[in-house]
């Protein structure tokens, strides 16, 4: 049998057994991505071999590649001459990658990016490129950043992407940074709104006759006009995408960090800039996507990179590690992106972690990607990618529910209107610093309060609100931002603040709102002044100051709490526990149940996420009746706050866990062991020996 034959064989198997996948969905519907990224700079293009590439593919368990095609630059011989050719891409590299990968069930995403044009391009198109408020160009030594209304995005990208269909069968589509750019993110250089003719032109048809705002200020009527002009045009470029590209082929997928017209969610695990390190960021991007677009597939990618400035430089071992066990045990498959392919690579440490973990998830891919929630508390989040203040709130208040194993769901702020019949499955909703939200998102979260659901808001959350604030809690704001350094909180009500039995006074820091809490039902945690700093022999005078740091409002079926204080942000900074303890405690005398889903004598460094789960096998893909209970425990006791070390292995772990059914057999996945359990009046409680770096405890009905 001749060599050609045989390929031909191997291609038509490869064929006949994706379009078996296929049937009855999209073949990302699935949701059992082990997505490899090869982020390629120019000059790999002239090494990268297709047969190594695959092995190496294959070896670490991927079915899935990213690579480089087109947009910056072209992959493959291009025939678009506004479409800059790789100088160093071989004629035929793209097309047997993706011939290579098709023979073995793996799938390739071709990754385009039409941010930026090079210089020769934008010598001839001057006017496709961005131009900031003092004609400043935005540049990457020979790459110029371009503007979305130009014909560039507008117009010549379709023709690229266009071409890269036509010429290579590709099964999805990854955008690379789309969208409108004011800050230069390789050199971390601020330059502004753009003000290039086109999109003076746009901004003016969408405004009436607008001009475009110079600074980015949202007091400005102006320029909050300019941010609903930008989200419109954003999504009307997406639509015409999804458009082309579903025309083209409908099982082509389109991946990108937006939601709209978008089939699978992209988003990032970076390497921390600031401290204090957050080592939940996996957990808490695929939390919040998942919940906040229900309708998608997420994938976060772990990123390998320390920064911009140091691509060749990874992150640690065990963070890559625990990005990707969040990853799975939250829902999402596995994605990681390193720059170039795998073969001399710069920094190798963490290849082992990628064995170990995409060899797991292929062996064990049936209890992965198919999972329902089991929380009653849902935390809102001031965005997808948080930052500032409103990310230290929100992070602290996760890290509380965390440590105290409290499952809990994330939700995006935007979306809480599109979710409004989802909010009312939970017991509780916690608000931290969310200072504004649209009508449809006020209007959802009064239906659930009305419909039964408790809410809990610190610090500034619905401050733009005053009505909100009035009607929900009975509260007034008088001072918003106060300097808390030097006041002292009362937990005056033991029958609250359980916690506090040895604790009279606790010290603030940071913003502390000084509310007129006169409407509330109940006023609870006194707030006493600054008193006499000073040497030992002079301090004291923290009299009470009438004013009050926690309010409770009665509603006929709930109860609404408002802690107009920075709570979050001085737990995520110091870790001060008597924080912590004031929201649990408060959750605790709201919602006791919500302590009793899950206790555990876990320490607060291992995190443990509780899902139900249906197993994720080609004839479940339509099934919604839920097949049991998966315990997934993620050690993070290597992580000092700053660094991390090997996990420490913890013995003699014990469980009891809400469940209204006996289970058939409990097993451990990755110890391959029998957990044995009891059941007894729907409590179940079983026990582990040990915990390494992970487990994933299966619970069958």
């Amino acid at each position: 049998m001749t060599k050609t034959l045989l390929a031909l064989l191997a291609l038509i198997g490869s064929t006949l057994h994706t379009l078996a996948q296929d049937q009855g969905g999209f073949w990302w519907k699935r949701n059992n991505l082990r997505v490899i990224q090869t982020n390629l700079p120019d000059y790999e293009a002239a090494t990268l071999n297709a047969d190594s590439l695959l092995a190496d593919l294959r070896e670490y368990s991927a079915n899935t590649l990213i690579i480089n095609a087109g947009g910056i630059m072209a992959f493959y011989p291009t025939k678009l001459d506004f479409h800059y050719q790789n100088p160093y891409a071989k004629p035929n590299t793209l097309k047997d990658v993706i011939t290579k990968c098709h023979e073995h069930n793996i799938r390739v995403i071709v990754r385009v990016d039409f941010s930026r044009v090079h210089e020769r391009i934008y010598k001839a198109h001057p006017d496709w490129c961005y131009l900031s408020p003092k004609g400043e160009r935005m540049i990457n030594t020979d790459m110029y950043v371009v503007s979305i209304n130009a014909p560039y995005v507008q117009d010549r990208a379709f023709r690229i992407i266009g071409e890269i269909m036509d010429t290579f069968p590709v099964d999805g589509i990854f955008l690379n940074m789309p969208g409108y750019q004011v800050r230069n993110p390789y050199e971390d250089k601020y330059q502004g709104i753009d003000q290039n003719e086109y999109d003076q032109k746009a901004f003016a048809a969408y405004s009436g006759g607008l001009k475009l705002p110079l600074e980015e200020n949202s007091a400005d009527p102006v320029y909050r006009k300019y941010l609903d002009f930008k989200k419109h045009s954003v999504e009307q470029w997406s639509k015409k995408l999804h458009e082309m590209v579903k025309a083209k082929n409908p099982q082509t997928a389109i991946c990108t960090y937006m939601d709209r017209y978008v089939d699978i969610i992209r988003h990032e695990s970076q390497s921390n800039t600031t401290l204090p390190y957050w080592p939940y960021t996996a957990s808490d991007n695929v939390g919040n996507a998942s919940n906040s677009y229900p309708d998608h597939i997420i994938s976060n990618g772990s990123i390998q990179q320390l920064s911009f400035q140091s691509r060749y430089n990874a992150v640690e071992p065990v963070e890559a590690q625990i990005r990707l066990y969040e990853n799975i045990a939250n829902g999402s498959g596995l994605d990681l992106s390193m720059m170039g392919d795998m073969r001399g690579y710069e920094d190798e440490r963490n290849f082992p972690v990628f064995k170990k973990v995409y060899g797991h998830h292929q062996k064990f891919e049936q209890y992965y990607g198919k999972y329902k929630s089991v929380a009653r508390i849902l935390v809102v989040s001031p965005g997808s990618w948080a930052h500032g203040e409103p990310a230290q709130e929100y992070r602290g208040i996760q890290l509380m529910l965390r440590e105290a194993h409290i499952p809990f769901d994330i939700m995006e702020n935007t979306q809480l209107g599109n979710q409004a019949g989802r909010l009312k499955d939970y017991q509780t909703i916690i608000l931290p610093e969310i200072v504004a939200l649209d009508s449809t998102s006020l209007t959802a979260i009064k239906a659930a309060l009305d419909n039964g659901t408790h809410l809990i808001a610190t610090n500034r959350s619905l401050a733009d609100h005053p009505e909100m604030l009035a009607a929900v809690f009975g509260a007034k704001i008088e001072k918003k931002d106060y300097d808390g350094a030097g006041n002292y909180l009362v937990p005056d009500n033991r029958g609250v603040f359980k916690r506090f039995e040895k604790q009279k006074m606790i010290s603030w820091k940071y913003n502390l709102g000084m509310y007129d809490l006169k409407g509330a039902d109940q006023t609870f945690l006194p707030i006493l002044g600054k008193g006499r700093p000073g040497p030992p022999e002079i301090i004291g005078g923290h009299e009470p100051t009438g004013y009050y740091a926690m309010g409770l409002k009665n509603h006929p079926k709930s109860k609404a709490i408002i802690l107009p204080m920075n709570l979050g942000r001085l737990y995520y900074m110091h870790g001060y526990q008597q924080d912590k303890n004031i929201l649990l405690d408060v959750i605790d005398y709201i919602i006791p149940e919500a302590s009793r889903q899950l206790r555990t004598n876990a320490p607060a460094r291992v995190e443990v996420i509780l899902k139900e789960f249906a197993r994720n096998i080609p004839e479940n893909q339509q099934k919604q009746t839920m097949e049991g209970l998966i315990l997934h425990l993620i050690n993070l006791t290597g992580f000092s706050g700053n660094t991390y070390f090997e996990p420490l292995p913890v013995r003699d772990l014990t469980f009891e866990i809400q469940s209204d059914f006996k289970p058939s057999k409990v097993f451990a996945m990755k110890s391959k062991r029998t957990v044995p359990f009891k059941w007894e009046k729907n409590i179940l409680k079983l026990s582990l020996s040990e915990l390494e770096d992970y487990e994933g405890i299966v619970i069958m009905r």
